[in-house]
């Protein structure tokens, strides 16, 4: 019984765990919506009792499926400590620990841990092939990014350098952190329009760091496309169900949609 409850639980390659999974997503895309709407002050004023039986509802729930993951874990220590684990038990915490705080000064703290409830949200990315291939992708790009976030941060420290040098330390440029502030902004094309340079060589490099700012996007971009094209490549396989002919993900044990042992 264990190990039927560790496959319908963890597992999403058989029917039942994938309607296991189904419920989970709709329960959890509920209990956010109803954190959103009780932040509204009118609606959270006028229908407290509905949004405190929900949001108890749901804790339990989610308190079971907690329990009940550690229980039937292969690993229950690996499974606590892990990141999935961390993420579940945030998403009930803060609904046992608000009785508990007390007083007018602690309603900003209980107000605080109730967000938290928000986490629930991070759930989801437990049961879509799309997110594992994501993750997988940025794993195997790790080194690249970092060493281009290495490179582009001392390409802003040395912009930044650089304008504060230009533009004298006038006009917003009072320092090196704000001219490197200024080089971040520009770079990304976001553009608060705070600070700005006023001399024709300073303009001339903002328009330089504007023009690069297109390219420093789009490096990330391709190598996360890279890793991802290569993450489907490496997973590609016939892995079709003799008996209902649905294509399931790679690697299933089970066809998820009829429910019988996949043949490989």
């Amino acid at each position: 019984m264990r190990e039927k409850l560790h496959n319908v639980i963890f597992g999403t390659t058989s029917k039942s765990g994938r309607n296991f999974d189904l419920i989970l997503l709709v329960l959890i895309l509920l209990s956010v919506l109803i954190v959103m709407i009780e932040s509204v002050k009118v609606w959270g004023e006028e229908y407290p009792l509905f949004f405190y039986y929900a949001e108890w509802g749901f804790t339990i729930f989610f308190t079971v499926e907690y329990v009940l993951r550690i229980s039937v874990s292969h690993k229950p220590l690996k499974y606590i400590v892990s990141s999935w684990g961390i993420i579940d038990l945030l998403s009930i915490l803060p609904t046992y620990l608000a009785p508990f705080i007390s007083g007018y000064a602690s309603l900003r703290a209980i107000r605080a841990l109730r967000l938290l409830r928000v986490f629930r949200i991070l759930k989801l990315n437990r049961f879509t092939s799309e997110s594992q291939a994501l993750f997988h992708s940025l794993r195997a790009s790790y080194y690249k990014i970092m060493v281009f976030f290495f490179f582009v941060f001392m390409i802003m420290i040395l912009t930044g350098t650089l304008m504060y040098v230009i533009e004298g330390g006038e006009h917003g440029f009072d320092s090196i952190p704000d001219s490197i502030y200024w080089a971040i902004v520009t770079t990304t094309t976001v553009g608060y329009g705070d600070v700005v340079p006023t001399t024709e060589v300073g303009k001339m490099l903002a328009s330089l760091m504007m023009i690069t700012g297109y390219v420093i996007i789009a490096v990330p971009t391709g190598l996360i496309t890279v890793g991802m094209a290569r993450y489907k490549d490496d997973g590609k396989k016939d892995n079709l169900c003799e008996f209902c002919e649905h294509d399931n993900p790679f690697g299933s044990v089970y066809c998820n949609q009829c429910g019988h042992e996949m043949i490989n």
